[in-house]
C-alpha cells in the first residue's frame, strides 16, 4: 500500500498542471477574477463536461459568451426569460437552452438569497449535519427546482439516486480543494469530505491500481476509490484526481498495455494490468524455452 502512495505522489510531482489545465474545463474558471463569477463559470463548465471534449469546450464557450463579462451579475439581474433569450438555440448533446436557463435561474436565486453558491452550499451542509452526499443532493435539488424534467435531472444529477454524479463532484472539487493553480478553494468545507469524480479514465486507472474492483461507475464506486485514496492523504484524498484523470485523457495510460508508454509511467510497478501482463509474458517465454529444450 505504501508503494502506491509513493507512486501517486510521484505522479503529482511529474504532472504539468499548467499544460493540463489548458486542456481541462476548469480553465474557463480562471478567466474570471471575482469568486462569484468563478462559481457560475464553474457550474456551467462542469455541467457541460459531458461527451466529446472539443464539443464540450465549444458549448461552454457559447454559454459564457452569452452571459457576458460577469456571468454572476448577468443572471442575478435577469429574469428567467432574459436568461433563456441569451441562450436561445443552445444545444449540447441532450441539453438545450431551456435546461441551462432553469439551472442558471435557480443558481441566481441562491446567490441572491445567500450571497454566493458557496454560502448556499455551506447552509445545506450544516442542515445535513455534515453529510456530504446529502449536502450535494440538497444543492442539486435547489439547482433543479420543481421543473425536474428528465434532461434537467441528467444535467444536475441526484447523488441519492446512486449514480457517480461525476460532473457535480467535479464542480465540488474545483470549489473546495485548496487553491493550487487548478482548483480554487472558494468554499469553506474541509477537502477531506470530497468524493472523487469518477469518469471512464478514473474508473479504469483505479481498477488498474486495485483501488476498486467494481465494474460500473456508481456513487459506491466513487466512495470506494476515495476511501482507498484517503489512506494516502486523509485530509485531501481527491488531490490525485486531476493528475490521474489527465494520465488517461492524454492517453499516456492506454486502455491496453503498451510497453512504449507503460515503461515510462510512474505507476507501472503498482499497475495490476502491467504486472499481470508481465507475469503472463514471462510464463509464456519460459514455456517456449522449455519446449525448445525438449
Amino acid at each position: 500500500m505504501d508503494s502506491i502512495g509513493e507512486r501517486l505522489e510521484a505522479l503529482l510531482h511529474d504532472c504539468d498542471s499548467g499544460l493540463r489545465r489548458r486542456q481541462d474545463p476548469v480553465d474557463f474558471i480562471h478567466r474570471y477574477d471575482e469568486p462569484v463569477d468563478q462559481e457560475i463559470a464553474g457550474l456551467v463548465a462542469s455541467s457541460l463536461a459531458f461527451g466529446n471534449a472539443v464539443t464540450a469546450r465549444r458549448s461552454v464557450e457559447r454559454v459564457l459568451s452569452a452571459l457576458g463579462e460577469s456571468p454572476a451579475t448577468t443572471i442575478v439581474e435577469a429574469d428567467h426569460d432574459e436568461i433563456f433569450d441569451r441562450l436561445r438555440g443552445f444545444v449540447h448533446r441532450i441539453y438545450r437552452d431551456e435546461h441551462l436557463a432553469v439551472m442558471l435561474w435557480r443558481a441566481a436565486a441562491l446567490v441572491r438569497a445567500h450571497g454566493s453558491l458557496g454560502r448556499a452550499f455551506v447552509g445545506f451542509y450544516e442542515a445535513a449535519s455534515g453529510d456530504f452526499r446529502e449536502s450535494m443532493a440538497r444543492f442539486a435539488d435547489a439547482l433543479r427546482g420543481d421543473a425536474q424534467t428528465r434532461n434537467l435531472r441528467h444535467l444536475v444529477s441526484d447523488p441519492r439516486a446512486g449514480s457517480a454524479c461525476k460532473r457535480l463532484l467535479l464542480y465540488a472539487r474545483w470549489m473546495v480543494r485548496p487553491a493550487d493553480g487548478v482548483d480554487l478553494g472558494l468554499w469553506p468545507v474541509a477537502p477531506s469530505n470530497l468524493v472523487i469524480p469518477v469518469d471512464t479514465h478514473i474508473h479504469r486507472i483505479s481498477r488498474n491500481l486495485g483501488l476498486t474492483d467494481r465494474r460500473t461507475a456508481t456513487w459506491a464506486t466513487a466512495e470506494e476509490i476515495t476511501a482507498a485514496l484517503r489512506r494516502y492523504d486523509p485530509d485531501d484524498p481527491v488531490k490525485y484526481d486531476f493528475a490521474l484523470c489527465h494520465l488517461g485523457v492524454s492517453r499516456e495510460c492506454p486502455s491496453r498495455p503498451d510497453p512504449a508508454k507503460c515503461e515510462r509511467c510512474v505507476l507501472q510497478d503498482v499497475c495490476r494490468v502491467w504486472t499481470s501482463g508481465l507475469r503472463i509474458s514471462n510464463a509464456t517465454s519460459a514455456q517456449k524455452a522449455g519446449q525448445l529444450r525438449l
